[in-house]
């Protein structure tokens, strides 16, 4: 491992070759709108980052992005009203419809939703982000907000991801099950081995 011949991807599993760790790119928007949330909200666990994380994974580039903000599910709520006061295009735990009628025109709305307790989060300069694995798991366990994501436009995302960084596998496996997914993720992963070239 100290040589980077083998890499550490779970409790006992390795892959050969090194791989790079994952730190996204942190846009001024959300850099303020972090300050704004954190001074009102002190207390509240937040995690923010935007859709457009996603390009350097997919082969078809999105016409629209979503700035995302997860925080505490008792705080949803109030984040929407803090920020629609402040004429955001700000949408709560949108639905299919919703996003069909009321953000096909949007270019970057925000969405406001729930942060799953435990999930993998990470501090970029101390503005709370996501993790490679957080995002994986995310895009593959919810269809709505990343349908653009999904059938075999996830298959090369998590190609990619898989080939340029490092990914702990336990940590995706352990965030899946806290959504309920871990059996399908895990069979997600058996089915293409590419993902799992472990010794």
């Amino acid at each position: 491992m100290q040589e980077g011949i083998l890499n550490r991807v779970g409790r006992g599993k390795f892959s050969l070759g090194k791989s790079d760790a994952y730190i996204p790119e942190i846009s001024n928007k959300l850099n303020s709108v972090y300050k704004k949330i954190k001074s009102d909200f002190p207390f509240l666990t937040v995690c923010l980052w935007n859709t457009s994380l996603l390009n350097e994974f997919m082969l078809h580039q999105p016409g629209r992005y979503y700035q995302l903000i997860e925080v505490d599910k008792d705080a949803v709520e109030s984040v929407f009203f803090y920020l629609k006061d402040r004429s955001y295009s700000v949408f709560m735990e949108p639905s299919e419809q919703l996003i069909r009628r009321y953000m096909i025109d949007e270019k970057e709305p925000w969405i406001v939703k729930s942060l799953v307790s435990e999930a993998p989060i990470q501090h970029v300069n101390g503005f709370p982000t996501v993790t490679i694995e957080k995002l994986l798991v995310d895009i593959f366990c919810d269809p709505i907000i990343f349908n653009a994501q999904q059938g075999s436009e996830m298959n090369q995302i998590f190609n990619e991801a898989f080939e340029k960084y490092s990914i702990s596998e336990s940590k995706m496996l352990r965030y899946a099950s806290r959504r309920r997914k871990k059996k399908e993720l895990d069979n997600y992963l058996n089915e293409t081995s590419k993902y799992r070239q472990h010794i």
